[in-house]
């Protein structure tokens, strides 16, 4: 089947173009939230159209809707630009592009740049939609401009101690309204945040300090090498596995936000930190599976693996070169003697680089200061290209 989808603002069938108020009339089936359809007006009533509201959750329920529709004219209302964080986006990936006529109307971020004066291309958009609120901490740098649909105003300005927020209600519609009360807000907002001085940078290689852990940590320096190494991409997907303190699935993911990762962990006091360490850095969407490796690792393929733990039992290396996906990269960290030598088997085997990395940290002694060094790592890194 194809559907077409209309953007509709908060002004409504007023506010709506011939265009659109056409495909609506002309349509057999319309559907939407409540609201929308509610800001439709009745039809004629010898031809009547049946109106469809969405089911809570949606997405699950979207194929057998459009199915028991199958044959008839759809059309979907959907809140300003359909393609911005909105239904549009998600029918095109159930159905594909070409059974998807969208007809857009302005966005909610459109509008709102246009009321603050901001540019639109120097945002940053964060949808908290269904979502926590912690996504929008990797967004939060000095001096940044960020709109945030969806969510609480309130728990955005936990986030964000040191922001100016502004809430944009209604944008578009005759109830308009733009304040920085942040305990009244209508559902129908944008919050505008306009960052002060705080923010972390998204470069791997954060402060131990920053990471709950028990000592399983990848510590900052090794963490650095690590992730240039397992080279995060937008879009990729890491198995994190041995995660400890899940440090490694936690910076993947914050370069960028369509980075994913699911951090296996054996332990599951370290599983439950592994969660806290994701959503205290803002990346609270990284899965966390608890278990033995390889007995847990029928997972998606991945895109990258770092093995920080677990590699001298049976099969780990196998099972996580086997899934990694053509042209990914496999990484693997070893501070005894015996995963050492796992590594020194497997470097032989399919190649790659083998590097030692040692750390030595300024330390007081006494009255002085002095070298410290820290247990070297061995590092082993391969593409399966070069295998």
């Amino acid at each position: 089947m194809s559907v077409t989808v209309i953007g509709i603002g908060a002004d409504g069938w007023e506010g709506l173009p011939p265009a659109s108020r056409h495909e609506i009339e002309s349509c057999e089936v319309l559907m939407g939230s409540t609201r929308q359809l509610d800001l439709v007006p009745a039809f004629d009533p010898d031809r009547p159209v049946e109106r469809v509201a969405w089911p809570s959750p949606l997405v699950p329920a979207l194929p057998g809707l459009l199915e028991r529709h199958e044959g008839r004219r759809v059309a979907v209302l959907a809140s300003g630009d359909p393609m911005c964080h909105g239904i549009g986006s998600t029918l095109v990936r159930l159905l594909g592009a070409a059974r998807v006529r969208v007809v857009p109307h302005p966005s909610s971020v459109s509008l709102a740049c246009a009321r603050l004066g901001w540019a639109l291309n120097d945002v940053e958009v964060v949808s908290l939609v269904g979502k926590p609120a912690a996504l929008v901490v990797p967004h939060l740098h000095p001096g940044r401009r960020v709109l945030v649909l969806g969510g609480d105003p309130r728990e955005v300005a936990a986030l964000a101690p040191d922001a100016r927020l502004t809430v944009l209600e209604q944008l578009g519609g005759p109830g308009e309204r733009v304040h920085h009360s942040l305990d009244d807000a209508d559902p129908l907002h944008v919050l505008a945040v306009e960052c002060g001085a705080d923010g972390a940078s998204l470069t791997p290689g954060r402060p131990d300090e920053e990471f709950e852990h028990d000592g399983q940590l990848t510590k900052r320096e090794v963490r650095a090498v690590t992730l240039a190494l397992l080279a995060p991409r937008p879009g990729e997907l890491l198995w994190d596995v041995g995660a400890g303190a899940g440090s490694i699935a936690v910076e993947w993911c914050r370069t960028h936000p369509s980075c994913r990762a699911v951090a296996v962990e054996r332990h599951p006091g370290r599983a439950a930190r592994i969660g806290r360490n994701a959503t205290a850095l803002g990346v609270p969407g990284i899965e966390v599976v608890v278990g033995s490796s390889p007995d847990v690792l029928d997972l998606e393929a991945p895109d990258a693996v770092f093995i920080g733990g677990g590699l001298t039992a049976d099969g780990v290396v196998e099972r996580c070169w086997d899934a990694v996906k053509p042209g990914g990269r496999l990484v693997a960290n070893a501070v005894t003697l015996e995963s050492e030598a796992v590594l020194t088997r497997w470097h032989g085997r399919l190649g790659g680089d083998l590097t030692r990395i040692e750390v030595s940290r300024a330390t007081a002694i006494g009255g002085f200061t002095g070298w410290r060094p820290q247990m070297p790592v061995t590092t082993w890194a391969v593409t399966k290209e070069n295998a």
